[in-house]
């Protein structure tokens, strides 16, 4: 079996410094027709990434790329693949494997605008899309392959031998912390085992994990040249220019303080509004979602917002309750039981800016480049801190700042205070006035009701469950992966067993102070 590991050896170089002042895309070696496309883009000086990486993958070493979200990962492998192709041009030259169906699409828009002046040929291999046109596509034998893993281990399993991946020259992992866990570890081996050993592997993540870094430590193989790292300085660190706070609530009214929260976002967090929406731009969850009467008053105004939600479900129920709502919130929603198609227009109504609120799960959290984001909501404290970086990172991006607000329970204090000893900052507290809060409490209520039997008439979720029902009963029919569902799975922190397997292949101290609130609300509060 072709061994990852055996291309990552234990001797390795590294770079931890910022790239200097004066350097250029030019002075890293790279080709004068891929700096005029960089040009046009707007793309003039090289991020540490970009200036530490690019020279050691044009040497033809391999790499581990670790930098913050927003920081030019993509770019870093993009440029020396195209440079590479433009002296041999041939099919299945470099794939791209990425956790989620969203961020292959746009890597893939990335090198389709950096190749232009080669006539790259690429193709985005992932789930929800039809699988025989993909196949057809494979035949073409496209030059860069973008996929997640599980589509493209099928597509080769059916293949009947009109094409394989014995040339290919580049291995990259994009979200390689996400990739090396057990989610992933079937897919990934039996990829690597198509593939040969003379390829260059490149590996690039927002989070330098064990599983990642025990790449390392394997014996180098004889005549390879050394690994290259690059590790930013301010790899688990937030956006410098981000405000970050929490608000203490009580738990049984976490959508009566959301909705609050939301009405009134540009005056708590002095961030601009995206426009005066209409509520006629709202995107729904669904196709299938009904046309309500559309409320004579104005909507909210907010800036451009995600909220994070940690199950499909709640994310459904939040988009359905907000349009219920007497005076609707405009929003829409990304996560895996929507389909390839509507998942993709949603975050595209997002990007363009026709809607001001996002509601994702962590699908919409690793790696996708949604600019000009202001604010970020987390509905609850994420467990794991490298989830709370990586959202907080949707926000006060290059040079930009940002709000990161997180809801807190009297449950949550362990988990924020372990997530300050992380960050290295305190959270900064935001006090919602509670009687007006609690004056919605009524029709948040009744919203909730509706949403809830909206969802229920749509049978949401249905299929999900009958394919699980499917996978427990051995029919295997209806097993989904990690990385053609969207990346909702559990279990993905259980990472040191899967790099092997893939390589074979203090702010919230006042928590008595508040619990009175939650003692004043929790009779009136039961029915929401």
């Amino acid at each position: 079996m072709a061994d990852l590991n055996s291309h990552l050896p234990v001797a390795s170089t590294s770079a931890l410094e910022p790239p200097p002042e004066r350097a250029t895309f030019a002075s890293l070696g790279v080709e004068p027709f891929l700096c005029k496309a960089l040009q046009a883009m707007a793309i003039r000086k090289p991020t540490a990434v970009q200036a530490a990486c690019i020279p050691a993958i044009l040497k033809g070493a391999d790499c581990i790329g670790s930098a913050q979200t927003g920081s030019g990962k993509t770019i870093a492998f993009a440029l020396p693949i195209l440079q590479a192709l433009a002296k041999d041009p041939y099919g299945f030259f470099g794939i791209v494997l990425t956790p989620t169906r969203e961020l292959a699409f746009q890597i893939s828009e990335q090198f389709r605008v950096l190749g232009a002046a080669v006539n790259l040929h690429s193709a985005v291999i992932v789930g929800g899309m039809d699988m025989m046109h993909q196949a057809i596509e494979l035949k073409k034998r496209p030059h860069v392959l973008i996929a997640t893993p599980g589509r493209l281990v099928d597509l080769i399993k059916s293949n009947q031998g009109e094409w394989n991946l014995g040339r290919v020259k580049f291995l990259v992992l994009d979200e390689a912390d996400r990739l090396l866990t057990p989610t992933f570890a079937p897919e990934l081996s039996f990829i690597i085992d198509q593939l040969p050993a003379s390829r260059q592997t490149l590996l690039f993540t927002a989070t330098l994990t064990e599983p990642v870094l025990a790449l390392q430590n394997k014996p180098q193989t004889p005549g390879k040249p050394k690994v290259f790292t690059h590790v930013s300085r301010e790899v688990i660190t937030t956006p410098a220019g981000l405000t970050q706070r929490y608000v203490f609530i009580p738990s049984q009214v976490r959508e009566v303080y959301l909705t609050y929260l939301l009405q009134h976002l540009c005056d708590l967090t002095g961030a601009q509004p995206l426009h005066a929406a209409s509520p006629k731009v709202s995107v729904p969850a669904s196709s299938k979602r009904t046309t309500r009467a559309v409320s004579e008053e104005a909507p909210p105004v907010l800036p451009q917002t995600i909220l994070f939600v940690p199950r499909c479900g709640t994310a459904a129920l939040l988009h359905s309750l907000f349009s219920q709502l007497p005076n609707p919130i405009p929003c829409t929603s990304l996560h895996s039981h929507l389909s390839q198609a509507e998942r993709l227009r949603s975050l595209q109504t997002f990007r363009k800016q026709a809607v001001p609120l996002l509601i994702a799960t962590d699908v919409g959290s690793r790696g996708l480049d949604i600019p000009e984001v202001a604010v970020v909501i987390n509905w609850e404290v994420p467990r794991v801190s490298e989830d709370y970086i990586h959202r907080v990172g949707r926000t006060a991006r290059a040079g930009r700042k940002g709000t990161a607000i997180t809801f807190v329970t009297e449950g949550d204090v362990d988990l924020v205070k372990a997530l300050e000893d992380r960050i290295g900052t305190q959270l900064e507290e935001l006090e919602l006035p509670e009687e007006p809060v609690l004056e919605q409490l009524n029709a948040v209520t009744m919203a909730k009701r509706m949403a809830h039997m909206e969802l229920h008439s749509e049978g949401f979720g249905e299929r999900q469950r009958k394919n699980k029902e499917k996978a427990q009963n051995g029919g295997g029919g209806g097993k989904t992966r990690g990385g053609e569902s969207g990346g909702d799975s559990k279990g993905k922190h259980n990472n040191n067993k899967t790099a092997n397997a893939a390589g074979k292949g203090g702010a919230v101290g006042k928590g008595g102070e508040k619990k009175k609130k939650d003692k004043k609300v929790r009779g009136s509060a039961a029915a929401a």
